[in-house]
């Protein structure tokens, strides 16, 4: 019964996402996400007061698009590069399918939010398929060991959050993805490990 009723959760806020990207936040209606998730108008409300909620299930998606992300990656592959390829995939999926005005929007939120900062919750997939990488790394010699591995997480989502709101404040004027690519390596440099 919990399964159903998470299959149902997650294909609203699919539905709902994927409409705030084609139409726009304030052109989609709770009607839209209603007809696009093949779902009751009970269904919707039973799990959101409405589309302002939906808001929060930003790292829902983002947690979704991790797991995924952890079955492409090769185990073989340099701890330091899987966390590049993290980041660089993470945030060409925001360039694709989250608009900038709407990213932005969410950012600010979460900034003056008085109560949880979903963001921020450690219990994510995204904090945990990270601090994974790190602890293999660490093990293998591939990042170094003079910080600790939640030290490590803090300052790496420091640096992804960094790039997603110098992207938002430029109104997505670059690729994402792309300045990532090129300077996340360069901010991340110092936690390379010495190569056995």
């Amino acid at each position: 019964m919990e399964e159903k009723k998470k299959r149902v959760k997650d294909r609203i806020v699919s539905a709902a996402w994927e409409l705030f990207y084609e139409k726009g936040y304030d052109a989609t209606t709770v009607d839209d996400i209603i007809r696009l998730s093949d779902t009751s108008k009970g269904s919707f409300y039973y799990y959101f007061d409405g589309k302002d909620a939906l808001l929060n299930t930003l790292s829902t998606v983002l947690d979704d698009l991790y797991l995924s992300l952890k079955e492409e990656m090769d185990p073989y592959m340099d701890s330091f590069e899987k966390l590049m390829f993290l980041n660089y995939r993470s945030h060409l999926f925001m360039e694709r399918s989250i608009k900038v005005d709407l990213l932005a929007s969410l950012y600010s939120t979460q900034l003056i939010s008085k109560g949880v900062r979903s963001l921020l919750d450690q219990n994510r997939e995204y904090y945990k398929l990270i601090s994974s990488v790190m602890e293999e790394g660490q093990k293998r010699g591939e990042i170094n060991r003079r910080k600790s591995v939640s030290e490590l997480l803090k300052y790496y989502s420091l640096c992804e959050r960094a790039l997603v709101t110098d992207w938002c404040l430029n109104k997505g004027s670059y690729s994402l993805a792309e300045y990532s690519k090129e300077y996340m390596p360069i901010m991340m440099e110092s936690f390379k490990g010495k190569q056995l």
